[in-house]
């Protein structure tokens, strides 16, 4: 194992779950406010309430993904189980990057927030993998 690598890997890990428990915020937590639906391209109230329960409940795969982040990288941290930890941050990153993939085939208007979706997921993964086999 390349600790360098599972280093900066740890590092993205953090980054994407951090992002994930925001887009949770914004969409569990915040949604009610214009500033908020207005990120994500509802144009009005009366549009935004529509969408409020599929916001609420995305919100929720978000924060999952976050904490499954969050539980790879304690018992990475830890030593606990590195095994354990590293297939499950790598199971949450590679989760991520593909939600970002079907954001952005699904609207490609929605590259940028794909980017910021999956980013750093991809880094992690990328670095993580590399820890692996270097």
């Amino acid at each position: 194992m390349n600790a360098t690598f599972a280093i900066i890997g740890s590092v993205f890990v953090f980054v994407a779950a951090v992002i994930h428990l925001w887009i949770f915020a914004l969409e569990s937590v915040l949604w009610s406010r214009p500033s908020t639906w207005k990120q994500f391209g509802v144009r009005d109230e009366r549009d935004a309430e529509v969408l409020r329960p599929m916001a609420y409940n995305q919100g929720f795969y978000n924060v999952f993904l976050a904490l499954g982040a969050g539980l790879g990288l304690v018992l990475l941290g830890t030593g606990f189980s590195w095994e354990g930890g590293i297939a499950i941050a790598m199971f949450a990153l590679a989760s991520m990057v593909l939600a970002a993939v079907v954001l952005v085939t699904s609207n490609p208007k929605m590259l940028r927030a794909a980017l910021i979706q999956g980013a750093a997921p991809l880094l992690g993964l990328v670095f993580l993998i590399l820890s692996l086999v270097a």
